[in-house]
């Protein structure tokens, strides 16, 4: 059976070029690995020596903002810290939340980009749960701290797995 190693890459139409490029530029750090204007096409990549492209922003996006066109863009980072860094620069910039959550197996953000696109940033925690898992961490403690704490919840719930109701709650309501 054929397998897949990782994600490639994902294309979004957007409306609004001007703003959707320095946001996965210049908030997430992708790098512009090429660009076809007159296509409206614009291709961005962590790692441009590696993979030309993980993300293609397509201009002309008919929906309406904010319309689901997809469930979530998952970008895995190498290190909690990074996760942290992220977090905290996406809060200098305004950006809106969904949440700070750990899947046990995971801690990531959840959020939304200018257009209202649903992406996480993640770290994997090497640790073993069952899915759904999905508990708020608070990503201003120090990296040591959410550990411990991911590891108790793990400990607790990892065989069966569990969502707080109330964050999904929460998460509607805003």
């Amino acid at each position: 059976m054929p397998h897949i190693e990782e994600l490639a890459h994902v294309g979004i139409h957007v409306h609004d070029i001007d703003t959707m490029l320095p946001f996965y530029r210049d908030t997430l750090g992708l790098q512009v690995s090429d660009i076809d204007e007159k296509a409206g096409l614009y291709f961005l990549s962590s790692r441009p020596d590696i993979e030309h492209h993980e993300v293609l922003l397509c201009a002309g996006r008919t929906a309406e903002p904010g319309a689901m066109l997809l469930q979530q863009i998952s970008f895995r980072c190498p290190t909690l810290q990074d996760v942290i860094d992220f977090y905290r620069k996406l809060v200098a910039e305004g950006v809106r939340f969904e949440y700070t959550v750990t899947h046990g197996n995971a801690i990531g953000v959840y959020f939304y980009d200018p257009e209202g696109n649903r992406l996480e940033l993640y770290w994997p925690t090497g640790l073993k749960a069952r899915q759904g898992f999905l508990l708020e961490v608070d990503l201003d403690e120090p990296p040591e701290t959410i550990m411990e704490r991911v590891r108790g919840y793990v400990a607790e719930h990892g065989e069966d797995g569990i969502v707080d109701m109330a964050l999904l709650a929460r998460q509607t309501d805003s």
